[in-house]
């Protein structure tokens, strides 16, 4: 569900299908087994880091330690950050010991999801602070990698951003082409009020009559999809007007360097999918070092 502006501390809990992801990657990964690991000799230890090569915010952890839990309960984490914190170049993310196998054959898989993550709060935690102040608030989209949006929307948490709604099932949003159908934004949202009682109901407009119109019908947000800088701040004080009840969401042409400008403006939220789906990965590695041959 969306957030309010005044959203409280983020919430971390990781989801519930995080065991599921973390299967999948390591089916996908490792297949009939790992014939690299093989190499290694059965009872060999290791120790080693995980260092973060650029500034970034880390994301991710639950992820990791499902990873290894899965391949051997005892390797030991010793975590020098916690998810949503800020770390630099060259900081030690978490040191680990084990079994060299379970350790090489886990490692590409907990770093994939490390850096992805890592990767979507740090892209997170920058829009956020560009609207520092507005009373904004950043949104996600639907537009996560297929099967990790739960885990995507978790990091966009630890970033500082907030999440709109999950999926289809929990918010509707209504767009053009369900305008359409219904013939009328008046009747898509009636109809909406109808079959989806209990959800908030958000509708898309893309000009200030459409506005008129939807705020005459009442939903609980109306998302303003390619507004100008100027149609935005006509649009919250028409909003007002009406006396402010339903919340407006800037989207369209958003990224770093408009953000702040469409903040401004006083709209309630504004929504990017750039924060889960132009991310860059966060340049993580790992430095492993082989002791002796023996029971842990």
């Amino acid at each position: 569900m969306i957030a309010t502006a005044s959203a409280p501390a983020p919430d971390l809990t990781p989801p519930a299908d995080l065991p599921d992801q973390v299967a999948t990657a390591l089916r996908e990964d490792i297949g009939g087994g790992d014939l690299t690991a093989q190499l290694v000799p059965e009872d060999q230890r290791v120790t080693g880091r995980v260092v973060t090569r650029e500034d970034a915010v880390l994301s991710g952890r639950p992820w990791a330690e499902e990873t290894f839990r899965r391949l051997d309960p005892r390797i030991r984490l010793t975590w020098r950050a916690s998810d949503g914190e800020p770390v630099v170049a060259g900081a030690v993310i978490f040191e680990i010991e084990g079994r060299a196998r379970p350790i090489l054959t886990g490692e590409r898989t907990a770093l994939n999801f490390l850096q992805l993550l890592s990767a979507t709060a740090t892209e997170a935690s920058r829009f956020a602070a560009a609207v520092a102040g507005t009373g904004c608030r950043v949104i996600d989209t639907r537009k996560t990698l297929p099967g990790l949006r739960t885990a995507q929307k978790y990091a966009v948490r630890c970033g500082g951003g907030s999440n709109h709604r999950m999926g289809l099932y929990d918010m509707v949003l209504i767009k053009e082409n369900h305008i359409a159908a219904a013939g009328s934004i008046t009747a898509a949202i009636a109809a909406a009020r109808r079959v989806a009682q209990g959800v908030k109901v958000e509708v898309e407009v893309e000009s200030l009559p459409e506005l008129e119109e939807a705020l005459r019908a009442g939903p609980d947000i109306v998302l303003l999809d390619d507004f100008s800088l100027e149609d935005l701040a006509t649009a919250v004080l028409r909003n007002r007007s009406r006396g402010g009840s339903v919340a407006l969401e800037a989207s369209g042409s958003v990224d770093l360097d408009t953000v702040r400008a469409i903040a401004a403006t006083g709209v309630d939220f504004v929504s990017s999918g750039s924060l889960t789906k132009n991310v860059r990965a966060v340049d993580l590695s790992m430095r492993l070092e082989f002791g002796r041959s023996g029971s842990l």
